[in-house]
C-alpha cells in the first residue's frame, strides 16, 4: 500500500467516528460570478443532437488558481452548493476550498436551472440525456469554454457524486483528486432505482401529464415528490426527533404538501430518469488518483450495510471511505449537504494530494 493510500485511509477511517469541524470565518469570500457556455451542436449518447446547448455555471475566485469542479445533486442547481451548510463551510478563508486559493466552478447540470432543459420549449421531445452526457458537457465547458486543462479536485454530492465516479473513469488523471459523496459507482438498482422509477411513473401515469403537453402542473408531481423525499431522504433518527408523535408527523406532511410547487413535471421526469443507465464500474479500474468517498451511515439510497461500496473499491490503491455516523443531527441521504460533518477530513485529504 502506498504512503498516500495509508494516509488517506488513516484520515478517513480513524476520524469517521467523530465528525470534526473546520471553523467558519466571518471574512467575506470572493463574490460568485455567473456565466454560460454554448455548444453550437451537442450530440448525446444515443445519437440525438441539439443545437446551442447552454450550460450555465457559477465561478468563485481567480482563474489563475488551481481549479475545482463542484457538482450538485438531482434537480438542484449551482446555488445549492453556495448554501451556508455547504459552501459556507468550504469556500471561505481558511476553509478546505478557500476561494482565495482555488478557482471554484459549479455548473447547472443539463436539464436544470439556467442550463438548457425540456421546459425551455421542447418539453417531452427533448433529447433523452443521461449522466454521461452531463459529464461530457461539463468537460467541454471546462476545456473549450474556460480553457481548463486540469483540475485540482472534483467533489460532487448525490447525482454529482455519481458524476464524479464517471469523471474518474472517463477522463482519468484530469483531476488530481476525487471526492464522490452520497453515491456508489455501481449500477442504478435496488431501492434507489425502484423509488426513482416509481417517482417517474407516478407522473407519467397521471392523465393530467398528457404526454408532456399539460397546461398546469400535474397534481401527481407534488404528491410523488414528497413521497420520494420522505422515503429516501432525511434520516430515521432525525424524523423520529422531528415527528415523534402522530400530531407532529401530520403537521410535517401538511407543511410539505402546502409548499408551492416550483418544479416542472417534464424537467422532473428527465432529471430523475437520467440516472437509469448509470454505472461507473466499467471505468473504475482507470482511477489511480487519490479518492475519498464520503457517505452517511443512514443514507437511505446507498445503505452501507450492503457492503457494495467497499467491495467496489477493494482494487483501487488510493481510495478510502469516510462513513458519517448516524445521529439525530444527520439527515440520511441529505447529510453530505452539510459539510460540517466532513470538512476537517476533506481538508486533510486535499493537503495530502500529490504536489503538481
Amino acid at each position: 500500500m502506498s504512503l498516500i493510500s495509508r494516509a488517506l485511509r488513516a484520515a478517513a477511517f480513524c476520524l469517521c467516528a467523530a465528525a470534526l469541524h473546520v471553523p467558519a470565518h466571518a471574512a467575506d469570500q470572493p463574490a460568485p460570478v455567473e456565466g454560460d457556455w454554448i455548444a453550437p451542436t451537442f450530440v448525446f449518447h444515443n445519437g440525438q443532437a441539439l443545437d446551442n446547448l447552454r450550460l450555465h455555471y457559477v465561478t468563485i475566485g481567480e482563474r489563475s488558481n488551481p481549479a475545482v469542479l463542484v457538482l450538485h445533486g438531482t434537480y438542484q442547481t449551482a446555488q445549492a452548493m453556495l448554501s451556508k451548510d455547504f459552501g459556507g463551510q468550504l469556500f471561505g478563508p481558511g476553509q478546505p476550498l478557500d476561494a482565495s486559493k482555488y478557482f471554484i466552478v459549479i455548473p447547472d447540470g443539463i436539464g436544470v436551472g439556467k442550463s438548457t432543459k425540456p421546459s425551455d420549449g421542447l418539453r417531452a421531445a427533448f433529447p433523452q440525456y443521461n449522466y454521461a452526457d452531463m459529464v461530457l458537457a461539463q468537460y467541454r465547458m471546462l476545456t473549450e469554454g474556460l480553457g481548463i486543462k486540469r483540475l485540482r479536485l472534483i467533489i460532487g454530492n448525490s447525482m454529482g457524486g455519481m458524476q464524479a465516479w464517471l469523471w474518474g473513469g472517463t477522463y482519468p488523471g484530469f483531476a488530481d483528486g476525487l471526492v464522490p459523496m452520497a453515491s456508489q459507482p455501481t449500477e442504478m438498482s435496488s431501492r434507489n432505482w425502484i423509488m426513482r422509477r416509481m417517482l417517474v411513473e407516478s407522473i407519467r401515469q397521471d392523465p393530467a401529464w398528457n404526454n408532456g403537453n399539460y397546461t398546469v402542473q400535474p397534481p401527481s408531481l407534488r404528491l410523488a415528490n414528497n413521497m420520494f423525499i420522505f422515503a429516501t431522504n432525511g434520516g430515521t433518527l432525525a424524523y423520529q426527533q422531528m415527528a415523534g408523535t402522530h400530531a407532529q408527523a401530520d403537521k410535517l406532511v401538511d407543511e410539505r404538501l402546502a409548499a408551492p410547487v416550483t418544479a416542472d413535471a417534464n424537467d422532473f421526469i428527465y432529471q430523475w430518469g437520467s440516472s437509469a443507465d448509470y454505472n461507473a464500474m466499467p471505468g473504475l479500474a482507470k482511477i489511480r488518483v487519490p479518492l475519498l468517498a464520503i457517505n452517511s451511515a443512514d443514507d437511505e439510497r446507498n445503505p452501507p450495510e450492503t457492503g457494495i461500496l467497499q467491495a467496489a473499491l477493494k482494487d483501487l490503491p488510493n481510495a478510502a471511505v469516510m462513513l458519517i455516523p448516524a445521529s439525530a443531527e444527520t439527515r440520511g441521504h441529505g447529510t453530505t449537504g452539510m459539510a460540517r460533518f466532513y470538512a476537517a477530513q476533506l481538508d486533510q485529504f486535499i493537503k495530502a494530494l500529490p504536489a503538481r
